[in-house]
């Protein structure tokens, strides 16, 4: 299993695969790399590095909660294309993925190729954050993955149209099996870190860096996160900007959807 060491010691799980364009897939709060194995096949013909933040899937737990931030999961990043000597990369970032490809196009836009962002962008509803905290760092009732994946179906209601197989496989890659039952992937006091008091940062100036980045929202019809009128707003900054939304999902979109694959498609397409 590829690792490599953090300028503050800890030890990161990375996949990479294929050649040709890299692209760092960049995944949400509490999940994995594996969240890219349903787009995995749309980009089969490039260079496909998955990343797992500190404190989640097969990395290290960082022993200071209040590092489980987007400024120091963006330096991650960095380092991790630092360690594959890779001057540059496109992102694909799933929810937080994509706010730390806004703070990287911010702070260091040249080592970004372009962007696409799923189901986020420089609004966040209140909605949206406050389903969030409704699971973080609770320990799941479901004690096999078959009930897990029921009470997954149950639960993301603004989903439709999706194979019990799919729901399964979720159930897989959110969880893992303990002499309890089933427990979840990451470490419980990334709660703890999104529960801190924060000032709330104006995210518009964030996505304005990404100006002259080929650039890609998908957004999920029954998304809580990423409001219609947000990517209406984005697509006025940005009118050059692929834009997609994907009927019978929420947060957030698996990324194998026609819709989806169109976008990214059409993205990469401007890149190469």
């Amino acid at each position: 299993m590829p690792k490599f060491t953090t300028s503050d010691g800890l030890s990161l799980h990375y996949t990479d695969e294929g050649s040709g364009l890299p692209i760092l897939c960049l995944a949400g709060l509490t999940r994995t790399g594996q969240d890219f194995d349903y787009v995995a096949p749309v980009l089969s013909n490039h260079r496909v590095i998955r990343l797992d933040y500190r404190g989640r899937g097969q990395s290290d737990w960082d022993q200071n909660w209040q590092n489980y931030t987007v400024p120091i999961e963006s330096r991650d990043a960095i380092e991790l294309l630092d360690h594959l000597k890779l001057e540059a990369a496109a992102i694909i970032g799933t929810s937080r993925g994509g706010l730390i490809a806004m703070g990287l196009a911010a702070f260091v836009p040249q080592r970004l190729l372009g962007v696409a962002l799923n189901d986020i962008g420089p609004e966040l509803a209140a909605e949206g954050l406050e389903s969030v905290m409704t699971y973080l760092g609770r320990r799941p009732t479901a004690s096999t993955f078959e009930d897990a994946a029921e009470a997954l179906e149950k639960a993301l209601t603004g989903f439709a149209n999706v194979p019990k197989s799919r729901w399964m496989a979720e159930a897989q890659k959110l969880y893992v099996k303990d002499d309890v039952g089933l427990n979840f992937t990451y470490d419980p006091k990334l709660r703890d870190a999104i529960e801190k008091p924060t000032e709330k940062p104006d995210l518009w100036p964030f996505f304005d860096a990404l100006k002259g980045k080929p650039l890609c929202c998908i957004r999920g019809a029954n998304s809580d996160l990423l409001t219609a009128q947000t990517l209406s707003k984005m697509q006025e900054r940005r009118p050059d900007m692929i834009a997609a939304t994907v009927p019978d999902r929420a947060h957030i979109p698996f990324l194998d959807e026609p819709q989806s694959v169109d976008a990214i498609t059409a993205w990469l397409e401007k890149i190469i």
